[in-house]
């Protein structure tokens, strides 16, 4: 008999905050409840990068202890980066942050080790802050003797038991994406050392037990696998954006594409819940738009407003590696446009405005590209994540695709990651296309119809 419903607990980290958010989940119940918020502020010392690990493993306990007596815990984050351990399971220091300067050599480490040999196995696009090429660039490998991605290390705080959860650990591009196993020829031609890998775990599983009892259990614990979960599709026949910091552009598949064509327009085979794959395109997303907020110290809400009053102007690339870096985003922007020959804005609505345009864009090449690439029918795209607040870049994002839009739920990596929860803990039964079902029954979204 399962019961009518369970308590869990997600700790959701993203790149500029933390929360722990308390689910309520049964067959016909899903509420969600945020009970803790805490900033990231990424540190640099001696000229590197880092993220503050011990601030956000503390404001993971102080959540959990705000949210009280739950029946599980749930952990996911942003993907790529890691913690390294030594003999005795001690931190080497604070993890590196993936916008660091240290990977500027990608490139000549992606020749190396040979472009389409490491697509054919890994099927991930280049990004330089992979965590390949973040190895390649690491001082303190020599006395490691662990590596875990964020959420497993906050795991392991939590529970004293090392693993890799899969959707995650295919972001390495260490990970044979066909066998969904570390990819261990590869491993060896990097000079990490296989041991230095910990054994994969699927979504589902119970990692272990907090030093109170509670059941610690694997999520989609990179952010987007969960948010994937929480999309409220109806039928495979939808393309996805997880709008953020970053766009993750794509479609569901039940198999990696590996195809040459897919490595020329630098698509992506992120490994899924329940088997499925993540056929995607990272895109910048709202970066651009929150260092501009940041930079100006302005309200993003009447920004915005401003900005749908205006004429679609400039068109920038927002994927150019001069945006990767933080700091004086506007003027990057302006400077991008005097390159391009385009209409250069000469306000802040004005900048906004090219921002959300270009992101729409962007969008669209991705939503079209995957559509193509994968032979994926496509009939609605969902807009999930912190974009589906912003409405004048829904309804962009739909006059560019030519196709609806449907926005929300905003927290969708934590409903995500709570329904798998409840799924492992027996409250849930079925696979995803039950878990949307519930998903549409309970939560708001808007429809944004394509202009004419």
């Amino acid at each position: 008999m399962t019961p009518r419903s369970v308590r869990v607990a997600a700790a959701d980290l993203g790149a500029a905050s933390g929360r722990v958010i308390v689910g309520e989940v049964g067959a016909d119940t899903l509420e969600l409840r945020e009970c803790h918020r805490f900033p990231n502020r990424p540190v640099r010392t001696a000229g590197t990068l880092h993220w503050d690990i011990l601030a956000l493993y503390q404001g993971v306990l102080d959540g959990l202890r705000e949210a009280g007596p739950v029946d599980g815990i749930g952990v996911d984050s942003w993907a790529v980066d890691y913690g390294l351990l030594d003999a005795h399971g001690a931190l080497l220091g604070n993890p590196v942050h993936y916008r660091d300067e240290r990977t500027a050599g990608a490139k000549d480490n992606l020749e190396r080790l040979g472009a389409r040999e490491l697509y054919a196995t890994t099927g991930l696009q280049f990004l330089p802050f992979n965590t390949i090429h973040q190895l390649a660039a690491e001082p303190r490998l020599a006395l490691a003797r662990r590596l875990l991605l964020i959420p497993d290390l906050l795991a392991y705080w939590l529970t004293g038991e090392q693993g890799a959860e899969v959707t995650n650990a295919s972001t390495t591009q260490l990970l044979d994406v066909r066998t969904r196993t570390w990819a261990t020829e590869l491993i060896a031609r990097t000079g990490a050392g296989a041991a230095l890998f910990p054994p994969l775990r699927e979504p589902g599983e119970v990692i272990g037990s907090t030093q109170d009892g509670t059941p610690v259990i694997a999520v989609g614990s990179h952010d987007t696998a969960s948010a994937v979960v929480g999309v409220p599709a109806q039928g495979e026949r939808f393309a996805y954006i997880s709008c953020g910091t970053w766009s993750l552009v794509g479609v569901e598949l039940a198999a990696p594409v590996l195809t040459e064509a897919g490595r020329a327009a630098n698509f992506t085979n992120e490994l899924g819940v329940d088997g499925t794959v993540r056929y995607l395109r990272n895109v910048m997303g709202l970066w651009l738009l929150q260092e501009c907020v940041r930079e100006w110290g302005a309200d993003t809400g009447e920004l915005l407003r401003a900005a749908a009053a205006r004429p679609r102007g400039a068109v920038i690339d927002p994927d150019d590696p001069v945006f990767l870096p933080p700091g004086d985003m506007p003027a990057r922007i302006v400077a991008a446009c005097e390159r391009a020959g385009q209409p250069v804005p000469t306000d802040r609505p004005g900048i906004v405005r090219c921002v959300v345009d270009s992101l729409a864009d962007a969008h669209r090449r991705a939503v079209e590209d995957a559509r193509a690439l994968s032979g994926k029918v496509v009939d609605v795209v969902h807009i999930v994540g912190g974009g589906a607040r912003n409405s004048l870049l829904c309804q962009l994002t739909a006059d560019a695709c030519g196709l609806p839009v449907v926005a929300g739920p905003v927290e969708a990596t934590a409903i995500g990651n709570v329904l798998v929860q409840a799924r492992a803990l027996g409250a849930l039964d079925g696979d995803l296309t039950r878990l949307r079902d519930l998903i549409r029954a309970t939560q708001p979204v808007t429809r944004y119809q394509p202009s004419a």
